[in-house]
């Protein structure tokens, strides 16, 4: 029973000493620092310094008793106090330490995803994200490498839904000409770069504030990378290019 006694004393925040010294001053009542010594299995020199400790959390106190001083253990309850004030204390400090933590450089989380499916997952994800805008390089190729139906029956109705907005940078030619024409409609708008100068053979969304989705429809495979540093840098291209470019025109 002591020693198991003395692990939840442990885990409470008690060395293994004041543990014991704490257990055997409860048994013992108002007693002397050899006998505590002995009850406990400490030595003497130690049992000072640890009912010093033990009297600094309010666990132990004195009296003198025939001259002598005599040591006694407080109300047991005395350690649910201590740790609701300590509790207490590191509530004053949490929003300092997550401070603290978000300056911390973070490795960034890459995901990889395989296949038609593959791609479709990395674009659903961007549904996780209502009522916010989504930034996207576009690819034509997906119109001649991957399954326009998913699009335009599945995902893009389900975008709308959600009120996701989305401003695209997009190579000047008649396929997508078409597509935009329906921006409005898809919550969408977009600006175009000529298509001799757009060499983006892959398709790049930045959404949910840190996260950015790569498809590769030729390769057939997506990568999901959460990381706010990325998404930044990627971000910040993005505007620059978006405010350069003029606004479309005859569409």
């Amino acid at each position: 029973m002591d020693n198991l006694l003395q692990k939840n004393l442990r885990d409470a925040g008690l060395t293994e000493n004041e543990a014991a010294v704490y257990l055997a001053s409860l048994e013992m009542g108002e007693t002397s620092v050899s006998r505590l010594a002995k009850k406990a299995g400490v030595k003497r020199t130690t049992t000072y310094l640890v009912l010093d400790s033990l009297k600094e959390k309010g666990l132990i106190n004195t009296i003198k008793k025939n001259k002598m001083l005599a040591f006694y253990a407080e109300d047991p309850r005395k350690i649910h106090e201590m740790l609701e004030k300590r509790k207490e204390n590191i509530d004053k400090i949490m929003p300092q330490l997550l401070a603290f933590s978000n300056l911390i450089d973070k490795k960034p989380e890459i995901r990889y995803f395989d296949g038609t499916d593959g791609i479709k997952e990395v674009y659903r994800d961007s549904l996780k994200y209502p009522d916010r805008e989504m930034l996207t390089w576009y690819s034509e190729t997906y119109s001649t490498h991957f399954d326009e139906k998913f699009f335009f029956e599945d995902y893009i109705p389900k975008r709308i839904k959600k009120k996701i907005w989305v401003r695209a940078i997009l190579p000047d030619n008649e396929i997508i000409r078409k597509l935009i024409s329906s921006d409005e409609e898809h919550l969408r708008k977009s600006k175009l770069i000529a298509k001799e100068k757009y060499h983006i053979s892959i398709e790049m969304n930045m959404y949910g504030n840190n996260k950015v989705g790569i498809v590769s429809y030729q390769e057939q495979f997506g990568i999901i990378i959460e990381s706010q540093k990325i998404y930044d840098s990627l971000k910040n291209i993005f505007e620059i290019m978006w405010e350069l470019l003029p606004e479309n025109k005859n569409i």
